[in-house]
């Protein structure tokens, strides 16, 4: 094992036993600012209050690409029974982001080897409040995007072994958008229903006819899934509630059918409540749209991949969502899935990742950061 994997997998350990939730990542970011120092890496002054940005520029002016890892937590009792598991009841790295921050960081420690190679700059993301889709956003609005032309991240897949990296372009994960439909009925005692308007009754109708949004108003060659996932009405056996709430989600990966869903979700609703009686108003949540990977850019990452050993596969698309790709609207990028053999999938009580993906990883994205600085230096016609 080299001093570099065994520095890697400790970075990884002790970030593993200090989780930390979205925009609660003060010692998280206080670390990652230590060890960035400790190898003379700039750290650049932002108005972030947790994570941050840092910069390697190389000795030849060019331009700026980014590397960026999240490194947020989630409120979950971990059962992984590690020896190095969460010290924190209740908070625990269950979707590996422990994994892309020591992954990125050991790219950023091979890229200061070569400093003086460079044909341009590096910019490392270490982003916070992934989980709650508002960690990209925040980068955005602060600034640390400002003059960057391609940016690149992964996620760990569970399901994919070590060596193995999931690299295609086009879309890679879906959209992220939920609701809240509001019902608003009459209360009346259940035994005479006939005296009220039932909004348990129009929620019931409501579910099923959101169904046929997809399967009769969406293209058969698109994809989208509506699901209803919360629903809260009443609060005893005999007494017909007054309103009911529903809330749930829609996944895509196609914008343009994105765009179109809260108008039929609008449509299909306001017809079944006036069928029944009732009142009823939409509130929509827009959150990441679908991760979309530059042609281009997913070339050189296939290159770069291929040059670190490892094993290129066309992965399956997930409907899970990243808000990286708040990034990809600004700037063409480049999101893979990294192979780790995990024994549960993402968001379990006993994730995990096997530590030997972390220094492949680590090379994958320092070689992608030479190969993206001078393809585009190429392109720009910089010497």
């Amino acid at each position: 094992m080299t001093t570099l994997e065994q520095k890697l997998i400790a970075i990884r350990r002790h970030l593993h036993q200090n989780p930390e939730l979205s925009n609660q990542e003060f010692e998280t970011t206080a670390a990652i600012r230590t060890w960035l120092e400790e190898a003379d890496i700039t750290i650049l002054d932002t108005p972030l209050q947790t994570g941050l940005l840092a910069e390697i520029q190389g000795e030849t002016d060019g331009p700026i690409i980014a590397l960026r890892a999240d490194i947020d937590a989630l409120p979950i009792q971990e059962e992984s029974g590690l020896p190095f598991a969460s010290t924190i009841p209740g908070k625990m790295h269950a979707c590996g982001h422990d994994f892309h921050t020591a992954s990125i960081l050991g790219a950023a420690y091979l890229l200061k080897q070569k400093q003086a190679e460079l044909r341009g700059t590096v910019r490392f993301i270490f982003q916070p409040a992934e989980e709650n889709g508002g960690g990209a956003l925040q980068v955005i609005e602060t600034g640390g995007l400002d003059g960057i032309q391609a940016i690149f991240g992964m996620h760990n897949k569970p399901d994919l072994p070590v060596g193995t990296i999931g690299i295609t372009s086009g879309a890679l994960m879906a959209s992220v958008d939920g609701f809240r439909i509001d019902i608003e009925g009459v209360g009346t005692h259940a035994a005479v229903p006939d005296n009220g308007i039932d909004p348990i009754v129009t929620a019931a109708h409501l579910i099923t006819a959101l169904q046929t949004i997809v399967s009769r108003n969406i293209s058969s060659l698109h994809n989208a899934v509506i699901s209803v996932a919360s629903i809260h009405g009443g609060s005893t056996w005999n007494v017909i509630p007054p309103s009911v709430t529903l809330e749930g989600t829609v996944r895509t990966f196609q914008e343009e059918v994105r765009q179109q869903i809260p108008g039929h979700i609008k449509r299909v609703i306001e017809g079944v409540a006036a069928t029944y009686g009732a009142n009823v108003s939409l509130h929509w949540h827009a959150g990441p749209p679908p991760v979309q990977n530059d042609e281009a850019l997913t070339n050189l990452a296939i290159q770069a991949a291929q040059k670190t050993g490892l094993d290129v596969v066309k992965p399956t698309p997930s409907p899970a969502g990243e808000d990286f790709a708040f990034y990809q609207e600004k700037i063409p990028g480049v999101f893979v899935f990294m192979g780790t053999s995990g024994t549960q999938e993402w968001h379990h009580p006993a994730f995990t990742v096997d530590e030997r993906a972390l220094l492949s990883s680590a090379q994958f994205f320092a070689v992608l950061a030479e190969k993206a600085l001078a393809k585009l230096t190429s392109s720009l016609g910089l010497l």
